[in-house]
């Protein structure tokens, strides 16, 4: 591995964090410093759609007005390079917790993989698309 590699790989592994970061902080106007303008996002295996971020942002605010915190935890991230663009695949797990009408709490966590499909810009890596590929459930 050359240093070009290795800084490719880095800085789409921050790219991916920037991502989770976003959500998890409910921050979706930085979002637009991961995607590209023309990037398509596949939430289709969580019943979302799968169109730009204009059109999905919203879906994912009002999917998570309902939690009251969550936190995703990234694992292992695997990317394959080819030049100016690479893919990338990020396992996540993703507790979330919302509050009952009885103010006890419930925790319902999500895992599976986030597919990202990448592109070097002059701004950086950003991604052209993402997939939601959700693999397991647990919780009410």
């Amino acid at each position: 591995m050359d240093l070009q590699e290795l800084s490719d790989r880095q800085e789409i592994t921050d790219l991916i964090t920037r991502y989770t970061r976003a959500v998890d902080t409910r921050s979706f106007g930085d979002l637009s410093h991961v995607f590209t303008d023309d990037a398509v996002l596949d939430y289709s295996s969580v019943g979302g759609p799968k169109d730009t971020l204009d059109v999905v942002v919203p879906w994912i605010e009002k999917g998570l007005a309902g939690f009251d915190r969550f936190q995703h935890l990234l694992g292992q991230v695997s990317i394959v390079l080819g030049g100016d663009t690479a893919t990338a695949t990020a396992y996540f797990t993703n507790p979330m917790v919302s509050i009952n009408h009885d103010g006890e709490e419930s925790l319902w966590e999500v895992g599976g993989y986030y597919h990202h499909d990448l592109v070097r810009t002059p701004h950086g890596w950003r991604s052209r698309g993402i997939v939601d590929d959700l693999v397991w459930t647990r919780g009410n």
